[in-house]
């Protein structure tokens, strides 16, 4: 079984993956198929990354579970990988193929004794904010985080674990699974390699003052897009105005919320205008009749993709317009939202009323946040320099902003990048 919580304070491995998404499952698994040990480790619960939480992604327009699950099963059925949940990288020291690293295990509160019954889940009484869904809904204090878990486990969310309602959830469980007096662990690995695959989070849509995010109700952002798409979000799968609960009539895809702005993200994250055009295919599913309205700077889609982009010039309900929206105010009769922007082609000033909003905001790097070790070089945007020789190895969106078949095609070249340092000494 590949999920691992050592017994021993020091563990072994050839590369060390620190991130769980698809780009650092991707370099765990290639490295381990080439016989080699490796540990991948995640700050969450469980591995999946931003991927899990889609409903669809190119280039096939599939749901995640028939992308990750094989991965899944890949990592399941290799000895050679080590999966660490809610673990933490601390102090890394040594140089190119012989680093020593901290890891610590910040408790679960649930043992491997756990079934997944769901009998601990049915008593507890503490409710709290579904992060998985963006905040649009509530999961109770000891949850499994999502459909796809992997390990398929409860966990107790930490705020909650000294909470004296908490033993109800102790008294339900019939395997002794829950542990509210767990504590950390620190272990130390050994590797010749370590991968930063950290991913990205979606740029705070609440700083775009004049897009009204966080203001009105049916302004929404492509993220959250995904998750009332998908059929285990917050609405089931209904994409529904969140004032009303009404059905989409017309909706309005505004790009570059945010960025390529001096005020915001100076640059363009590539995968945003290919994503709302994603999102109008789930609006046209469900809504036939449904108008479509995109508003853009121009549109970024690169190779192959072009093609999809072609598909939905062809939609009589599909309108592109040439310009980004300078602001978006509220209709106070029925909480529409007007769109109000420059035709940069003809100079005309236009305003459109819709149901819905969804801000494509762009894509930026936990490393922007949270800085890798070893002196790591960044560009000026917070994105993993490639190939210098100097600190650990990015991968994926770590990089540069990129979609998921470019996140994977990036992770296994990385894979051999790793397991080469492993060899020069």
């Amino acid at each position: 079984m590949a999920e691992f919580e050592p017994d021993e304070s020091q563990i072994r491995a050839e590369t060390l993956v620190v991130g769980g998404g698809i780009a650092g499952m991707t370099v765990a698994i290639e490295t381990a198929e080439l016989g080699k040990h490796v540990i991948l480790a995640e700050k969450l619960p469980s591995i999946g990354g931003r991927v899990a939480a889609m409903h669809q992604y190119f280039p096939k327009l599939c749901p995640p579970t028939c992308g990750i699950e094989i991965n899944l099963k890949r990592i399941r059925q290799n000895p050679y990988i080590r999966v660490l949940t809610l673990a933490e990288i601390g102090k890394i020291s040594g140089s190119p193929g012989d680093y020593e690293v901290e890891i610590t295990l910040k408790p679960r509160y649930v043992n491997d004794k756990c079934t997944a019954c769901g009998d601990c889940e049915k008593v507890c009484e503490i409710e709290r904010d579904n992060e998985f869904n963006y905040g649009l809904d509530k999961s109770k204090a000891i949850y499994i985080p999502h459909l796809m878990a992997y390990p398929p486990r409860y966990v107790v969310d930490p705020e909650y674990a000294s909470d004296e309602r908490m033993k109800k959830c102790v008294e339900a469980c019939k395997y002794d699974a829950i542990e509210l007096d767990m504590q950390p662990r620190t272990v130390t690995a050994k590797v010749k390699a370590v991968v930063w695959a950290t991913g990205w989070r979606p740029y705070d849509a609440t700083k775009i003052d004049n897009l009204g995010f966080g203001r009105f109700k049916n302004v929404i952002t492509n993220v959250i897009m995904e998750r009332m798409a998908s059929v285990n979000g917050p609405t089931s799968g209904k994409i529904i105005r969140p004032s009303d609960q009404k059905e989409i009539t017309k909706i309005g895809f505004v790009q570059c919320a945010g960025s390529r702005d001096e005020n915001h993200l100076p640059y363009c994250s590539a995968v945003c205008c290919l994503a709302s055009m994603k999102h109008a295919t789930y609006i046209r599913e469900l809504y036939p009749d449904a108008e479509v309205h995109m508003f853009y700077i121009d549109v970024r889609s690169p190779g192959r993709l072009e093609d999809f982009y072609v598909k939905m010039q062809e939609d009589e309900k599909f309108h592109f317009h040439r310009g980004k929206v300078a602001k978006i105010e509220e209709n106070p009769a029925n909480q529409n939202l007007v769109l109000h922007a420059e035709n940069t082609l003809t100079g005309q000033i236009t305003t459109t009323e819709v149901d819905l909003a969804v801000l494509a905001t762009g894509m930026v790097p936990n490393t922007a946040d949270e800085a890798p070790p070893l002196e790591t070089p960044l560009d000026d945007f917070g994105f993993i320099v490639p190939d210098t020789g100097k600190g650990v190895l990015g991968t994926g969106s770590a990089v540069r902003p990129m979609e998921v078949s470019a996140s994977i095609q990036d992770a296994t070249g990385t894979a051999l990048k790793a397991l080469n340092i492993g060899t020069r000494r």
